[in-house]
Order: structure tokens, then sequence, then C-alpha cells
């Protein structure tokens, strides 16, 4: 089994309520578990500003699943909740689902970027993250807790405690 990290926001359609059932869909993914889970945190869209807030978390899963089974896998819970693919880049949305980090791998696919292209600077990301995984290093060797101590919390806050795991 491999400890898998993935990025969970929404800001439509209740976004509490998506983050809340990706949770519950991630417990159900086929030959994975679910071990570890962040508070829901609000946070400022990227990109376009006219937009809603966000509502982000993380979760570690222990799986058996390669990295694009579970690319898979999280894409079909994305498209479950009603995500729409369009080209705008940091648009709103229903779901997004990113694996942020696959055990140590490193992946370069035209389908999947590990560790996440952008991680390392968002702090909707590296804060649950290290909620969850406060000793944890990087496969570049960038230690997590130095990544959130240099990250501006931009207005993060926690909006619901974490789901118990």
């Amino acid at each position: 089994m491999t400890l898998a990290f993935v990025a969970i926001g929404s800001n439509l359609d209740a976004p509490l309520e998506q983050a809340q059932r990706a949770v519950e869909a991630l417990r159900q993914v086929t030959e994975s578990r679910l071990v570890l889970a962040s508070s829901f945190y609000a946070s400022r869209p990227m990109g376009p500003q006219d937009q809603p807030d966000y509502v982000n978390a993380v979760v570690g899963l222990e799986t058996a699943l390669a990295p694009l089974a579970l690319l898979d896998e999280l894409q079909r819970i994305e498209l479950e909740q009603g995500r729409v693919r369009k080209d705008e880049r940091w648009g709103p949305r229903t779901l997004d689902l990113d694996l942020l980090l696959y055990g140590d791998t490193v992946i370069e696919h035209e389908r999947l970027t590990v560790p996440h292209y952008g991680m390392k600077v968002r702090e909707f990301v590296l804060l649950p993250l290290h909620e969850v995984a406060p000793r944890l290093s990087l496969p570049c060797g960038s230690s997590l807790s130095d990544l959130v101590a240099q990250c501006p919390r931009n207005g993060l806050t926690v909006v619901a405690p974490a789901p118990a795991v």
C-alpha cells in the first residue's frame, strides 16, 4: 500500500457539503483506505476574484491502486458531483480533487504530475496537509514545516472540523 495525499476544493453548490461528500466518496475508493483527513478551510480563489470563496481540505489514502488508476477514481468522483471541465484555469467548480503526493514517487505524465506542481506555494494545500502530516518531507527533500513557515495565510480559516477517520 502507498500513502497518497489528495487535495479537495469546491466553491459552487454548497462547497462545504461538496467537500464533505468528497471525503465520503474517497472512503469508498476501491483498494484504498482513508487514513487521514484535515479540517475544512475557507480560502480566497486563485485567479479570477469574481467567484465565491473555496472550501479546501486534504486527505490521506492508503492505496494499492497505481497512480493513474487513482487519478481515474478522483475524476470519476468529480464527475459524479457535477464537475464540468472547462478551458478556464482556476475558475469556479463544484469539486476539484488533486493528487498531491503518491508516496515518494515523482511522476511526469501527460495526465498527471506528482508532486502536484503548485503545492509548495498554496496555503490552502500546505496548511491542511501540515495538519495531517506535520513531519512530512516532499520527494525533493523540502520539509513541509519549512514550506508552511514561509507561506502567507492569505485569510485561510477553519470552517469545519476534520471528519472522523
